[in-house]
């Protein structure tokens, strides 16, 4: 089992998921599918398909959420200095734009882009570890060639 490198605000998301989907998500569904099964014949009963849909995909996201949870390794960046790590803060600015972006690199789990989390294995992830404030990486993306320089490396 391969473990999974989560921040700590990472483990914790996840495990508040697992508890809503547990305590909230699952036996609302339950009671849905009571209510539908109520409404008689089963075989064109559309809300029974619904809910029995809705109860699989809850019973598979907790699966999930558990096998993560279980073999997570919580790092915490704030120990860290030097150059790009996971869980480094990461600022830089592309060379062709000047548009700065803010990434935070973290697991596969926690990742959201829009939220300025980054994958740690994704192109541009892998081109910035190991990396120090000052250099410049070049990734490449699917529209070409990009560079960035790093403006500032962080890790709180």
């Amino acid at each position: 089992m391969e473990k999974v490198p989560l921040t700590r605000a990472g483990y914790d998301s996840l495990s508040q998921e697992l508890k809503k989907l547990k305590s909230q998500e699952r036996p609302a569904i339950i009671k849905a599918i009571a209510e539908a099964r109520e409404l008689g014949d089963l075989s064109e009963n559309a809300e029974y398909h619904s809910a029995r849909e809705k109860q699989g995909f809850i019973e598979g996201r907790v699966k999930e959420i558990e096998s993560l949870l279980g073999r997570a390794e919580v790092i915490d960046p704030s120990k860290f200095t030097g150059s790009v790590k996971f869980g480094a803060t990461v600022t830089i600015v592309d060379e062709d734009t000047d548009e700065e972006k803010t990434y935070q690199i973290v697991g596969e789990p926690e990742a959201d882009l829009e939220q300025g989390r980054l994958n740690m294995k994704s192109p541009l992830a892998r081109s910035l570890i190991g990396k120090e404030e000052g250099d410049t990486v070049d990734v490449r993306t699917p529209g070409g060639t990009r560079s960035y320089e790093i403006l500032s490396v962080k890790f709180a």
